[in-house]
């Protein structure tokens, strides 16, 4: 609870991953990969309920070893490459009999997340009366040194102007989402029917927290940020 509000926090893991098969439940540094962000959001105060989204029966068995609740399976239809995050949301709110105020959208591929993280993106929505709020990082290269490549082989800037010309420090910060937490309140999230938009504000993670996973090569340098830990 923040401020007298309720919190529910969902963490989605359905088994059909395509470019790390089983990716949920692998050992990453000790423990499967959803127990990382179980354990984050047990450790998180403001969080009223935890629950797990998921169709796969290895995955819940998994998520409530390690003490997350599991309430229903999620829909097949809403467990394919092409269901929609908010559907998923909107079928949990549905369906559970008690009401929230914020929805914590914390997805599993982040376990490089801390408890702190997700309060601070909540207290940021909470204290600022933004409709939701996520977690960014700041983009590795910059969109200024971009290009479009024509069929012909021609360059054009991705962005108007001519960046070579500028020194890299000269150049305005740019963020990029990390995935690691999505904070909305659930009657704006109910009416705008997505969790974040353009008014999203940005809560600012380090780079060596927002590893999101999606291939061999993350999976390696997450063991190697856990081991330096």
């Amino acid at each position: 609870m923040i401020q007298d509000a309720t919190v529910l926090a969902v963490i989605p893991a359905r088994g059909g991953s395509k470019g790390v098969p089983r990716k949920n439940i692998r050992p990453l540094a000790g423990k499967p990969l959803l127990a990382w962000s179980i354990e984050a959001a047990l450790a998180c105060p403001e969080i009223d309920r935890l629950v797990l989204s998921s169709e796969d029966e290895e995955i819940m068995a998994v998520a409530r070893q390690w003490g997350c609740d599991v309430p229903f399976p999620r829909p097949a239809e809403l467990a394919t490459d092409d269901a929609l995050s908010l559907d998923v949301a909107m079928h949990l709110l549905a369906t559970l009999p008690e009401p929230y105020d914020f929805l914590v959208w914390l997805q599993p591929t982040s376990p490089l997340r801390a408890p702190e993280d997700i309060s601070r993106c909540l207290r940021l929505c909470m204290e600022s009366g933004a409709q939701s709020a996520v977690t960014v990082t700041p983009a590795e290269k910059s969109p200024h040194w971009m290009y479009h490549v024509e069929p012909s082989g021609a360059m054009r800037p991705l962005l108007a102007g001519d960046a070579t010309r500028t020194n890299r420090q000269a150049l305005p910060p740019v963020y990029q989402l990390n995935g690691a937490v999505y904070v909305a309140r659930i009657p704006w999230m109910r009416q705008a029917g997505r969790m974040m938009n353009e008014r999203s504000l940005a809560c600012v993670m380090p780079a060596e927290r927002s590893i999101d996973i999606d291939s061999e090569r993350d999976f390696h340098l997450a063991e190697w940020w856990l081991s330096r830990r």
